[in-house]
């Protein structure tokens, strides 16, 4: 089972959300305080649901939001965010070098963040 882990950086707290086998799935920005970052949570959770946009094929059909962005990156990877109602983003991939690899990354999201429980951990 995956959880979210909660953490101090050098300029604020963020999660991560990890799956069963310890690998980071997703990440949060970095939020102010930990109740914003504990929001963001509970965003992830009530959006993880949504549906996928894949921006990487040409004409690609737009999704109302909540939904995952899959989109190449700079480097030529793929990469996922995830999109609240409002058209925020509140979490986003690793790259990938496989489209596969980050569908994968999705549905472990949307498998993982419903019941994910919340540890927090001292930087």
């Amino acid at each position: 089972m995956g959880k979210f882990i909660v953490k101090e950086t050098k300029t604020g707290i963020k999660f991560d959300l990890k799956a069963g086998n310890g690998e980071v799935i997703a990440t949060s920005e970095i939020y102010a305080s930990e109740a914003s970052c504990m929001n963001g949570i509970e965003s992830v959770r009530n959006n993880c649901a949504g549906g996928i946009e894949d921006q990487t094929v040409e004409g690609f059909e737009t999704v109302k939001h909540p939904k995952f962005e899959v989109y190449l990156d700079k480097a030529g990877e793929y990469r996922f965010r995830l999109k609240a109602r409002n058209g925020e983003i509140i979490a986003v991939s690793e790259g990938y070098k496989a489209k596969a690899s980050c569908l994968n990354g999705i549905e472990s999201v949307k498998k993982n963040a419903p019941d994910a429980p919340v540890e927090k951990v001292e930087a």
